[in-house]
């Protein structure tokens, strides 16, 4: 997979916030999604991350668009599965606590997205910021 200097990736904080009108950090998620969308930067996630959000929204009205979501990034090659350098820098990283002691679906992010090369995440999670990414709201 190719990806641009201004290739955003998706996670799961961000992702429930924009769909969850409850959530605390809804409004600013839809104030930096609409930027995204609006400079048509490019979006991935990983399957991991699309796991954790089938499990967060399995009972929530927005679960449907996960499914959306799962068909939409499948469909244009956008949905990255890990490799297994990935696993063994993630779980090494996880063992050493790195990233403010950050869960283990975030290490794999984070090796995800230094393998491709993206900086940005779409999220506000500390831990990715710990990391050394641009969270974007």
């Amino acid at each position: 997979m190719t990806v641009s200097l201004d290739t955003v990736f998706l996670d799961t904080v961000g992702l429930l916030a924009l769909w969850d009108e409850s959530d605390q950090w809804h409004s600013l998620a839809v104030e930096a999604y609409s930027r995204i969308v609006a400079r048509r930067a490019p979006v991935v996630t990983t399957t991991y991350i699309l796991l954790e959000l089938g499990n967060a929204a399995a009972r929530r009205p927005y679960r449907n668009e996960v499914e959306r979501l799962r068909h939409v990034f499948e469909a244009r090659g956008d949905l990255i599965a890990p490799h297994a350098d990935d696993w063994t820098l993630a779980w090494s990283a996880y063992h050493r606590g790195e990233a403010a002691s950050a869960g283990i679906v975030d290490h794999f992010s984070f090796a995800v997205m230094r393998r491709l090369g993206i900086d940005n995440a779409f999220t506000n999670d500390r831990h990715f910021a710990a990391a050394r990414f641009k969270t974007l709201f």
